[in-house]
């Protein structure tokens, strides 16, 4: 089924009022923006939650872990469900599933009713977002339009988490923290409502959808993640932490065999062949690890440390954004004249020294000196490797496979994140632990004897000794994340060979800097 048909009104699956592509547009871009926002919102919101819901800081890590895992885990589903069943159908029903999930999660009393709702939001989120990104090519035709059409889809993604940001800190700060789910459900409705009207549907395409790989990788990375927070808890040799890195192995070896047997695999096993596709995989899912890591730490560090209000706290976080969209552009403009090697070497390296500059964050520790010099660094690097990852990751490939290859740079960045901030979270627990046990003697010395009896209720340091707690468990997870940044680092200097030529392809250059 060409355009020209789809835009017929009395074509199947025709839009009621076909023809008006800037609505249309609108409306996509609507969905990704409140799939990329979330993400932020939240983020803010995190310290309100932990008092509210009376999460512990190790556990708070699964508002953000319940989210990112179901959305990546099951990304790639998404995209398949919509080329079988339909993509505006599939749009529509995800898009209603994400607002349900969020009002659940706004509505939210006890801990695992928010991480319920969480997952439903992340599966929300995996089958509507790659499906918006899917109607976009079939609802304008090759050429300017739809060149134009991806730029203001990739100009959202990439303004929604500052937005985020802001609007987490303002709804937040304002109202309360359950609002950062509320708002989900008017603009959710908005859109399903709107969709059938404005955006046609697309051509099914015959195929099979992959549940059992789908539930094998999610439940095993949920698995490993799980074993991970745990293990910051209860110690290595708890029993629940043993039996969860246990099914961690039995489920991610079936994943393999199903993916390695089954006629439409979610993950095709065939990319990670290449050398250059392999390694930009790793290298997203060591600088996503360290990334989650970074903004969940620095969330709890201004807000709990440095006193900052919410509204206070999303604008601290703005000039990260400023400087990963600044990287962005540059590594645009110069990957066809440098080739995408020295953006991956420098990204890497400037990520890496700004988290090296976080390891030495204290109580004493203010904005400018702590915060905002290491972010400046850090989202530059990010921003130098966001798209040179992206054109890496289907660079030599088949045209009919560059989607599957992006997809799956997509969905490593969410599960990277999710096992990466599980990772941080466990060396954050240990070293927080240990602080604990060290300032102990000296509180007990000097407390009052009211401080006294509501650490005997609590069990929790007043403001002097908490924050040194904390801070000492958020520096010395930082660590961790240089750890983590620096494997990106030896991956892009031994293991990426893609040249400047290989690129040309891509984004039709030959050779000069990219407008």
């Amino acid at each position: 089924m060409t355009t020209s048909q789809l835009s017929t009104p009395h074509a199947p699956g025709a839009a009621r009022r076909a023809g008006r592509p800037g609505i249309a547009l609108a409306v996509i871009a609507a969905c990704q923006l409140m799939v990329v926002l979330d993400a932020t919102i939240v983020n803010i919101a995190l310290p309100h939650i932990q008092d509210a819901l009376s999460f512990s800081t190790t556990d708070l890590s699964w508002v953000l872990n319940a989210y990112t895992l179901t959305f990546g885990g099951l990304l790639l589903l998404g995209g398949r469900a919509g080329d079988i069943l339909g993509r505006r159908r599939v749009f529509v029903f995800g898009v209603l599933l994400f607002s349900l999930a969020s009002l659940l999660g706004g509505f939210a009393q006890e801990p695992w009713q928010l991480l319920a709702a969480r997952s439903l939001q992340g599966v929300g989120g995996a089958i509507c977002s790659p499906t918006s990104l899917a109607l976009v090519t079939s609802s304008f035709p090759e050429g300017p339009e739809r060149n134009r059409a991806f730029g203001v889809f990739a100009a959202v993604s990439a303004g929604g988490g500052a937005i985020g940001l802001v609007a987490g800190g303002m709804l937040t700060e304002w109202l309360n923290w359950r609002w950062v789910f509320f708002v989900n459900v008017p603009i959710g409705l908005l859109i399903a409502f709107l969709t059938p009207v404005f955006i046609n549907d697309s051509e099914r395409h015959p195929g099979r959808l992959d549940i059992v790989g789908a539930i094998t990788s999610t439940g095993g990375m949920a698995s490993l993640v799980y074993g991970f927070i745990r293990a910051a808890d209860k110690g290595w040799r708890d029993g629940l932490t043993l039996g969860a890195f246990g099914a961690a192995v039995v489920l991610l070896t079936a994943f393999v065999l199903v993916e390695r047997r089954t006629r439409d695999p979610i993950t095709p096993l065939k990319m990670f062949a290449d050398r250059n596709r392999s390694g930009t995989y790793v290298i997203m899912l060591s600088l996503a690890a360290a990334m989650f890591g970074m903004f969940f730490f620095i969330v709890l560090f201004v807000q709990n440390v440095l006193g900052y209000s919410p509204i206070q706290a999303g604008l601290a976080f703005l000039p990260v954004t400023v400087a990963i969209v600044t990287g962005a552009g540059l590594s645009t403009r110069f990957l066809p004249v440098l080739g995408p090697k020295p953006f991956l070497v420098t990204g890497a390296l400037l990520t890496g020294t700004g988290l090296t500059w976080q390891t030495q964050l204290d109580p004493g520790s203010g904005y400018a000196d702590g915060v905002l010099g290491p972010m400046l660094l850090f989202g530059f690097g990010m921003g130098l490797n966001f798209v040179t990852l992206t054109l890496t990751a289907v660079s030599g490939i088949a045209q009919s496979e560059a989607g599957a290859a992006s997809g799956l740079l997509n969905a490593t960045q969410q599960v990277g994140g999710s096992l990466g901030l599980s990772i941080l979270v466990t060396v954050f627990g240990t070293a927080s632990r240990n602080e604990f046990s060290d300032q102990l003697p000296d509180f007990l010395a000097k407390a009052t004897p009211e401080q006294k009896a509501a650490f005997a209720k609590t069990h929790e340091l007043p403001a002097r000794w908490g924050n040194q707690v904390l801070a000492q468990g958020i520096s010395t997870a930082f660590i961790a994340a240089v750890g983590l940044v620096a494997l990106a680092l030896v991956t892009a200097v031994f293991v990426i060979r893609v040249r400047k030529s290989d690129l040309e392809s891509l984004n039709g250059t030959a050779g000069t800097p990219a407008a």
